[in-house]
């Protein structure tokens, strides 16, 4: 039997071994720091991560907040004169208390920009300045100064201004956007919410975005947070060039969620010296109105894929027209480059100097075709872009033959020829292909249908379960549609 005594010890040498063998096993992994049984220290890893901070550094000092004050009429509309204001009532008993809420009132708002010339010329975002009665540039040093508006161009939402009495502008330098890559590291710099000279990064997320801004879309995406403010302020490469001008986000909440727009900065290289010139940007006009070729539309046209850029329209006296150029050509090549895409061609006959004559090739009845158009200039108000009928079986839509009266009716020239869309199945394939009520169809497969005879015929003699392709008229403009027909 252990007496009291005996066992206490006992106890006693079991703890002390407990923490002798805690102490080996944590100098055999050193997790307490210090020597490893070998005697020599191991460092912590180290992670290569890149610093923007002499990057930022470098920028900022060129960086500008821009402020604009516009004056906002009666938001409620003005009154003519002698016209009794509908509002006096409503707004009467509060008026003595509160004031006028009808009275023109000074709204503002707040951008970036950033100097491209040390002698006061400040790119940035059309629409930051657009209708400012004024604008005031603040500097990185607080510095601030008026600024008026050198030239504007709405269509890629650009604008050049420039300011007077600033001695100490720093340039940025600017870069080659076309040579950017996905997956490249970039800096965002601008005035979000108003918070100054505010510096985000993240990298290239994609190139050649179009989101349906206007017809030059052509954006660079990135995730390097962009909020309400930073547009107008400068996307910065590594080397410290700007390559885009922050322009807009996709945003669900009006905050950033990771996607970010700017324009590319070759886009404005192009046009700065036209609006620091004439104050505008004066572009080439090829004439027609195109559209996306879809894998049904090339199906239909009898493609390989669906490439170029289909022509839905050819303005008449046109530089298409007059080379030859005809409705339901692709556009595959202009001036020795692809078309991959239809959005592709209105940036490069944008870019053509006005008077130059190119080579345009299309793809007509399956054969390359090519025509030498000579590019003129686009203008401001030229754009670079039922019952008692019969049921098309398999297609959702129902037509009759257009008559005078329901052309009168629909706004349209008494003597168009074609079939009406009376009624069109929202779930079937006509209505999945973007087909209206409404529209008037003009040609079956390049076939002219002039009734509903002629309709049936030329649908007869499409292949079972091809796609058709049908000429549209939709008011004052003709589109392709391909529909694929039902089981």
């Amino acid at each position: 039997m252990i007496s009291g005594t005996s066992r206490r010890w006992l106890i006693v040498a079991a703890l002390l071994g407990f923490v002798a063998g805690v102490v080996v096993s944590a100098r055999a992994f050193n997790i307490f720091g210090g020597e490893s049984e070998s005697g020599t220290s191991t460092p912590a890893p180290s992670v290569a991560l890149p610093d923007f901070a002499d990057l930022a550094a470098h920028i900022s000092p060129s960086v500008v907040n821009i402020s604009t004050t516009q004056e906002v009429k009666n938001p409620f509309g003005g009154m003519g004169e002698g016209e009794e204001d509908p509002f006096h009532d409503f707004f009467g008993p509060f008026e003595r208390f509160f004031g006028n809420p009808r009275r023109p009132f000074k709204a503002k708002s707040l951008g970036s920009g950033f100097v491209i010339d040390a002698a006061g010329y400040i790119l940035t975002n059309n629409h930051v300045v657009e209708n400012a009665d004024e604008i005031v540039v603040k500097l990185n040093t607080g510095k601030e100064f008026k600024a008026k508006v050198v030239g504007r161009d709405p269509k890629t939402d650009i604008a050049l201004i420039e300011i007077h009495g600033a001695s100490d502008l720093v340039a940025v330098k600017l870069g080659d956007s076309d040579k950017l890559r996905v997956g490249q590291w970039v800096i965002a710099i601008g005035n979000p919410f108003g918070l100054e000279n505010t510096v985000t990064a993240g990298i290239v997320s994609a190139l050649g975005r179009h989101i349906n801004q206007g017809p030059y879309d052509n954006f660079i995406q990135t995730d390097a947070a962009i909020n309400p403010g930073n547009s107008g302020g400068p996307l910065v490469n590594t080397k410290g060039e700007v390559v885009g001008i922050n322009t807009a986000i996709y945003s669900r909440s009006g905050g950033n969620i990771g996607i970010g727009f700017a324009i590319p900065i070759n886009i404005a290289k192009e046009i700065v010296p036209q609006l620091k010139e004439k104050g505008h940007v004066t572009r080439g006009w090829l004439g027609v109105m195109i559209q996306k070729v879809t894998p049904d539309i090339a199906e239909s046209l009898g493609l390989s894929e669906p490439k170029g850029a289909l022509v839905a329209d050819v303005v008449k006296d046109g530089p298409a027209e007059a080379a030859g150029i005809k409705q339901g050509d692709v556009i595959v090549e202009y001036d020795g480059k692809p078309i991959a895409d239809s959005a592709d061609l209105p940036l490069l006959v944008a870019r053509t100097p006005v008077g130059r004559s190119v080579v345009v090739k299309v793809i007509r009845d399956k054969k390359e075709q090519s025509f030498t158009v000579k590019i003129a200039e686009l203008k401001e108000e030229e754009v670079a872009q039922g019952g008692g009928g019969t049921t098309s079986e398999g297609l959702g839509l129902t037509v009759q033959t257009l008559t005078p009266d329901i052309a009168d009716n629909l706004g349209l020239d008494r003597n168009l020829k074609g079939v009406v869309v009376t009624d069109v199945d929202p779930n079937g394939p006509a209505g999945d292909a973007g087909m209206r009520r409404g529209d008037v169809i003009l040609e079956v497969n390049r076939t002219p249908v002039k009734d509903v005879d002629a309709y049936r015929k030329a649908l007869r003699a499409s292949g079972k379960g091809k796609s058709v392709l049908f000429l549209v008229r939709r008011g004052d403009n003709t589109i392709f549609l391909a529909v694929k027909p039902g089981s």
